[in-house]
């Protein structure tokens, strides 16, 4: 027992030796420690019995009464008093007479009481040691439970702080950036919109002249010009070889000077050149060409004088022409043409109008522009406003969790400070009452080792042959029953049973008691709260990292359910910031598209894997995904030359016939001529399939009143055929027959040219068509259509439901511009010829034979876009 004490004195200074609420928070030597002090604590039933062996071997009679005397826990002058009075010497114990020992033997009682008090305070002594220490363990553990609670509060604080911090850090930097960014954007789209609609208004400006100039040269109006008076010159400057066009009249002069678009000054000169080129005819060249025109080219000859060194002589300088180009008062005295109404009149005005019709597909492009370039900034300074509102939120919220986090931070760990004080403070108690009960344990063991002595002592010196044995009560160890509660404090029975009955000895201890139990608190779980939003990410493209945090609610305590996760981390933006797209190989070559007249055949190249972040891809139309070669190049074999080739399929074709071509009347007739041979070829010995063939005759009114009312803004009801000049000839129609009859009773009318509005009603008849039969469109164009830009946007919409192939007379047609409009592959879907008279040969029915109707077509899928097919109507 004695070497109990130094070694709980040795374990208190190994403690206060490190960091208090560390030594608690570290469980091995927790356990280390309260094991120690709970067997000080404890006493066993071997401690003691080492303890009392101990005792015993240095125990006298001497040595006990003056235990006895001196003993701290009884009163011992009156024990001693009691215990001389009953000896009082040997020969009044030994005078008894009635049992011959009656003092003796009150002597052994009350030494046995004395011993029997010892014990039973010995016992309360262990009982409320065991109890106090119970109880003091339970508060530590409190203790222990808030220090670990404030430190993880704390941990956790700091990782909200980190992250709120990163988060402002990010903010703070993105948020100037982007509103820098933002400012520069709303500057240059300002700017550029600026520009576009000056541009427009310009536009607008020369569509309000052009209008002036097609009111004052309207053939149908009355009063409003002498077209007698007017001529027009075209002067060609010497130097820069630049031509102009003017006008004799004043008036018409003046409007056309107003123009101030670059380009409507373009248009003037471009519409007029095929004019002064002589087109069509000499009647045309006898009114544009102005006769007996001093206009001749300066040719520049240098003169060489060979000897005796070869020279040469400065050339005069041609640019010296007073009226800089322009038109000289003799020149207009010269103009000796007059405009008559008809047909000069309607030739100019129609130039007018296709002027006019170019400048609006110019306004039309840039309004759609404006709008596109406008729907584009819009949605970029949404974006980015949404991006700054996004993140000044976010910073908002960081900077206000990070003052919260920063005050629990703060609070946790000044309740771990305060806590960890009141806990050394109940472990000095514990300790400082460790060496209180270790010391009583001790003194109470020493008097009952000296109670014994002297009882048995006693005994031997009195009684001769006596052993001095006495058989005290025994007793076992306290057995529990159940606590009535788990955790925070229970109440218990406990019990024990009578192991040696006492003889002679002191009589037995209580058997029963009641006791605390279970003083430990309760377990408890963590709580956390939901999850935060996600972080900024840290990189915009290339992977870059997103946290999210939780805060806690309620730390885990007591060895309860501990806390999950209170962070996490994705990966973001993982798209790389410039990675191109990864194609498969390329597949098969198809079939060739056509069976004769040169088709070809064609290979793709699909995406595997997207172009990522600033990478690039090739189009679908890219010759890196898409590509052909030539096969069956060699002619179509037709039996008789002036026929077409035959046909034996069932198609729905639309025939869009021009009926005011720049070749006129000669290239109507062609056209006609052009129509009806390729209808043969869907007739004939061995012909079995039933085409349907509607017929459109497009043209349009000849001057400005005419065409506003079918092109311009009105809601007014218009007669298409009257006042527009198209017309559906022939609707859907089996009998090949009627359909040539019909078209041979059509008749040429020059007009303005409103293929748009052929084509739109190219649509319309579309669907009366057969829903189990491809759809053809095949136009015919000789010049130029009056807008270029309907026309592009309606054929579009045509080749979204039917094939649509263009026959060209290329001489005054725009080739370049027809080759968008025909359905993709141009090559084989734009047959040119290069007049009119090669458009009446059946040789040209041929080749529109070849492209349209192979021997075989693949299987038609509905769900596929028209544009989708190719020139032999294969799927592209």
């Amino acid at each position: 027992m004695f070497l109990l004490l130094p070694m709980a004195l040795s374990m208190k200074s190994s403690i206060d030796a490190r960091p208090h609420t560390m030594a608690l928070a570290t469980a091995g030597t927790k356990v280390q420690a309260f094991s120690e002090m709970e067997k000080v604590f404890g006493r066993s039933e071997e401690t003691h019995v080492q303890s009392m062996d101990a005792i015993s071997k240095n125990m006298d009679f001497s040595k006990a009464m003056g235990v006895v005397q001196h003993s701290p826990l009884n009163d011992a002058a009156s024990a001693m008093s009691k215990i001389t009075s009953l000896i009082g010497g040997s020969k009044s114990l030994r005078s008894a007479k009635d049992d011959g020992f009656g003092g003796l033997d009150g002597a052994r009682r009350l030494l046995n009481d004395m011993i029997h008090e010892s014990m039973t305070k010995y016992d309360a002594e262990i009982a409320k040691c065991t109890d106090y220490y119970a109880k003091q363990c339970a508060l530590m553990e409190v203790a222990r439970g808030q220090i670990s609670a404030a430190n993880f509060i704390a941990a956790n604080s700091r990782a909200l702080i980190l992250d709120a911090q990163g988060n402002i850090n990010m903010c703070e930097k993105d948020i100037p950036a982007t509103k820098k960014e933002l400012a520069a954007h709303n500057s240059q789209c300002k700017k550029q919109v600026k520009q576009m609609n000056d541009r427009l208004k310009i536009l607008m400006g020369d569509i309000a002249v052009m209008t002036m100039i097609l009111k004052m040269s309207d053939c149908d109006a009355k009063g409003l010009l002498q077209y007698q008076k007017l001529a027009m010159l075209r002067c060609k400057d010497q130097c820069s070889t630049k031509s102009t066009v003017t006008f004799n009249h004043n008036e018409m002069q003046k409007q056309v000077d107003s123009l101030q678009s670059p380009a409507s000054r373009d248009l003037i000169a471009e519409s007029f050149a095929d004019m002064f080129a002589g087109e069509n005819s000499a009647e045309d060249s006898e009114f544009l060409q102005v006769a007996g025109s001093d206009y001749q080219a300066v040719v520049n000859k240098t003169e060489f004088n060979r000897p005796p060194v070869p020279r040469t002589k400065v050339p005069s300088n041609p640019c010296t022409d007073p009226n800089k180009g322009a038109p000289s008062a003799e020149d207009k005295r010269a103009a000796k043409c007059t405009l008559k109404k008809s047909p000069q009149c309607y030739k100019l005005q129609q130039r007018f109008l296709q002027i006019q019709a170019g400048i609006a597909d110019d306004r039309d492009k840039l309004m759609e522009q404006i709008e596109k370039y406008d729907e584009d900034c819009a949605e970029t300074k949404k974006t980015l406003e949404a991006s700054i509102e996004s993140d000044g939120s976010l910073l908002s919220s960081s900077q206000t969790k990070l003052a919260a986090a920063t005050e629990k931070e703060a609070s946790a760990g000044e309740k771990g400070r305060q806590v960890a004080k009141e806990n050394e403070a109940y472990n000095s108690d514990l300790l400082k009452q460790m060496k209180t009960c270790s010391a009583n344990y001790i003194d109470f063991e020493t008097e009952l080792c000296a109670l014994k002595k002297i009882r048995g002592d006693l005994f031997k010196k009195m009684k001769p042959g006596h052993k001095g044995f006495f058989q005290d009560c025994e007793v076992t160890k306290w057995s529990p029953e159940a606590c009535t509660k788990v955790c925070d404090g229970g109440e218990q029975k406990i019990g024990r049973s009578v192991m040696t009955h006492p003889s002679g000895g002191a009589r037995c201890l209580p058997l029963s008691a009641e006791k605390n139990c279970n003083r430990s608190p309760c377990p408890v779980n963590c709580k956390l709260e939901v999850w935060s939003g996600w972080s900024k990410c840290s990189s915009k493209c290339g992977g870059g990292l997103a946290t999210r945090v939780r805060d806690v609610l309620k730390p885990m305590q007591y060895e309860g359910k501990p806390c999950g996760e209170t962070s996490e981390a994705k990966q973001c933006n993982v798209a790389a910031c410039e990675k191109d797209c990864e194609l498969h190989e390329w597949t098969v070559w198809t079939g060739c598209s056509k069976h004769c007249d040169g088709g070809s055949k064609k290979r793709q190249r699909m995406i595997k894997q997207p172009a990522e972040g600033a990478g690039t891809c090739a189009s679908e139309w890219s010759p890196n995904r898409l590509q052909y070669r030539n096969c069956a190049e060699h002619r179509c074999k037709v039996a008789n030359v002036a026929e077409v080739m035959k046909c034996n399929q069932s198609l729905d074709i639309v025939l869009v016939m021009d009926a005011t071509p720049k070749s006129r009347e000669a290239g109507w007739a062609a056209e006609v001529t052009a129509a009806n041979l390729f209808i043969d070829g869907f007739t004939g010995p061995g012909v079995t399939a039933k085409p349907n063939f509607a017929v459109i005759h497009y043209t349009g009114p000849r001057t400005w009143s005419g065409v506003s009312k079918c092109t311009g803004k009105s809601t007014a009801k218009v007669d298409m055929e009257k006042t527009c000049r198209i017309k559906i000839a022939s609707h859907f129609e089996e009998d090949t027959k009627k359909v040539k009859d019909i078209i041979t009773g059509l008749e040429y009318a020059p007009g303005s040219k409103l293929l748009s509005l052929g084509l739109m009603t190219v649509q319309a008849e579309m669907a009366l068509g057969r829903a189990d039969r491809r759809s053809m469109v095949v136009v015919f164009i000789d010049g130029e259509p009056l807008s270029y830009r309907k026309t592009m946007l309606a054929s579009h919409s045509i080749r979204k439901k039917a094939r649509l192939l263009y026959v060209v007379v290329a001489k005054f047609a725009p080739l370049a511009s027809i080759k968008k409009w025909a359905s993709r592959r141009w090559e084989e879907n734009v047959v040119k010829v290069d007049d009119f008279e090669q458009l009446a040969e059946a040789e040209t029915g041929t080749h529109i034979m070849a492209n349209i109707c192979p021997k075989s077509f693949p299987k038609l899928r509905v769900d596929l876009n028209m544009d989708d097919f190719d020139m032999g109507g294969g799927l592209m």
